[in-house]
């Protein structure tokens, strides 16, 4: 009886320490005290995300039936690219958009980097460098198709334009991986609804350290790679602009109608595409190159907040971009021109405008491709 009733305490005692112990190393999200006060209303975020969907499936339909239409026309690269950026921009609207929204519901979680804020950092930067690098992938092409038109006809094709696409996300995703293997980190970002690279030190974590040498290197490649891929756009569009306005002046001495308007068309939406890449994204990525510098050299002092605000600012007009990106293609698209054309002139014949013009010229275009492309394949065969 001694002997049973001792084995039953101790059956007890063993019971209530490994209560205790499972309670001690059962982890509960940390709510962060500075985010109290703060709105945590997940509305306008959801509003966000609505309108981004909507804004990039509205694109993408059309953009494929473009696409099926003029396949094998030379602005088939073009929508190929295009089709792609939108298809990237909805991707990442939706993906870490859904994230956000979760951690907005649990009013910011103020742990250690988790499972999810890994991932959510990692999609961040994925999805950041995808449109830049398509965006400058864009401009190049095109710069090439109105610079060199024999040599964009000869090297560019829809499967080495296919090629290129999977190195452009290979890219992005070597970069948004690299956390993975100690290079970089990834941690939540004021106010703890999201995550990305690490620029500043976490005051809300009592053992958080400063951005490592590691932390500063990959914010300077990621802004640099972003900030390159701008100034490529820039560069390539403001060539293609120039050369296409030199053309159309010399024909206008010769009076000849100018045989450009697809690439008039496709250049436009390309400048469009770029001043709203610069937009958004040029704060993002020069408010984290001074925000990770500063932190790194101990001389952030009282400016944490500013430089915290800086970036919640920074990420919410990068997140603008995936949202006015399809609208881009959409309003700057030569039958929706013609229609603005038509209500600020009142003129319902566009005889004589631009826009006949351009519809001329595309045919002529067709034709001459058609018999050049012909031509070419009864040379060979002779």
């Amino acid at each position: 009886m001694l002997a049973i009733k001792h084995c039953n305490s101790s059956d007890v005692l063993d019971v209530a320490l490994s209560n205790q112990t499972q309670q001690m190393f059962v982890v509960e999200p940390l709510r962060c005290k500075e985010n109290l006060n703060s709105t945590t209303n997940p509305t306008a975020a959801g509003l966000s995300m609505t309108l981004g969907i909507v804004s990039n499936i509205i694109a993408l339909v059309i953009l494929a039936k473009a696409y099926a239409r003029l396949r094998k026309r030379s602005k088939a690269t073009f929508l190929l690219f295009a089709s792609c950026l939108v298809a990237t921009d909805l991707a990442g609207h939706v993906i870490p958009g859904a994230l956000v929204l979760r951690l907005y519901t649990a009013g910011g979680i103020c742990n250690h980097p988790d499972a999810t804020c890994h991932f959510l950092g990692g999609s961040m930067v994925f999805f950041g460098l995808c449109p830049l690098f398509l965006g400058c992938g864009m401009a190049v092409e095109r710069c090439m198709g109105v610079t060199q038109p024999l040599l964009h006809a000869r090297v560019v094709c829809t499967a080495r334009t296919k090629v290129v696409l999977v190195m452009i996300w290979f890219l992005a995703l070597t970069v948004a991986l690299l956390p993975f293997f100690r290079l970089g980190s990834y941690t939540y970002q004021y106010p703890w609804t999201w995550c990305f690279i690490k620029v500043l030190g976490n005051t809300s974590i009592a053992d958080e350290t400063p951005p490592t040498l590691t932390d500063m290197v990959f914010v300077l490649l990621f802004s640099g790679l972003g900030l390159a891929s701008l100034a490529v756009a820039l560069i390539c569009n403001t060539i293609s602009v120039m050369t296409l306005v030199i053309a159309r002046v010399r024909r206008k001495k010769c009076q000849r109608r100018s045989a450009k308007s697809h690439d008039i068309e496709m250049v436009t939406q390309l400048v469009g595409i770029m001043v709203t890449s610069c937009i958004c994204w040029s704060p993002l990525l020069i408010f984290g190159l001074m925000s990770v510098i500063r932190s790194y050299r101990g001389s952030m002092g009282g400016d944490l907040e500013t430089y915290r605000t800086l970036m919640v600012m920074g990420v919410r007009l990068a997140s603008w971009n995936q949202i006015l990106d399809p609208w881009v293609y959409i309003l700057l698209r030569r039958a929706v021109l013609r229609k603005i054309y038509r209500l600020t002139t009142g003129r319902s014949d566009l005889r004589g405008s631009t826009f006949r013009r351009w519809e001329i010229s595309s045919f002529q275009n067709s034709v001459k491709s058609a018999i050049n492309l012909n031509g070419g394949r009864d040379s060979r065969r002779m």
